[in-house]
């Protein structure tokens, strides 16, 4: 393993926890069909903004998985109620943009290593186009492990999978529990 790799997983945790301090932010009321204001936390600082306009609800949730090559659900899954069009969750750059085996993928570099993949799209962006955040991407297509009129977004960021409701602001509250001796 190279020297830097623990370097990596810190970066991914100091991320993780800085937008699950974020999420707390939000406040009561913020869901994620609404989330409270329109993609930045109270204190005005970016999350990804939702890439299907509402109606919609999470039906799947992220799993992590034990390994790198574990099982788990590495992203969350979207029902799709109203319009079809499919944005981009942020600024970026579209990294690839068609068919894998059975789905249409479009895959966007937000720069800082985070990329996030949203699936099944049929693009409407090519390879190498410069998007903004909230900017069409594709239309909700059909395919892969989601179920129809689903939307599969994913998130990474240096290669590490992790839940996308940590870059949408929309991470629920810790909640500690009281510890008891048995």
């Amino acid at each position: 393993m190279p020297r830097a790799a623990p370097f990596r997983s810190l970066r991914v945790i100091a991320v993780v926890l800085a937008a699950m301090l974020l999420a707390s932010s939000l406040g009561p009321g913020a869901t994620a069909n609404e989330p409270e204001n329109g993609g930045t936390g109270r204190d005005g600082a970016d999350v990804w903004s939702w890439p299907v306009a509402p109606p919609f609800a999470i039906v799947r949730d992220f799993v992590a998985p034990a390994h790198a090559y574990g099982p788990g659900h590495r992203g969350i899954d979207i029902v799709v109620r109203g319009e079809k069009s499919v944005r981009a969750p942020d600024d970026g750059v579209v990294a690839f943009a068609g068919r894998v085996v059975d789905r249409d993928i479009v895959t966007i570099d937000h720069g800082g290593g985070i990329v996030s993949t949203l699936e099944p799209v049929e693009a409407t962006v090519a390879a190498g186009e410069r998007v903004l955040r909230g900017e069409v991407v594709g239309l909700l297509a059909a395919g892969g492990h989601a179920a129809p009129g689903t939307l599969h977004l994913g998130a990474r960021m240096d290669g590490e999978y992790l839940n996308p409701l940590v870059l949408l602001g929309a991470m629920p509250r810790a909640v500690l529990l009281p510890y008891a001796a048995g």
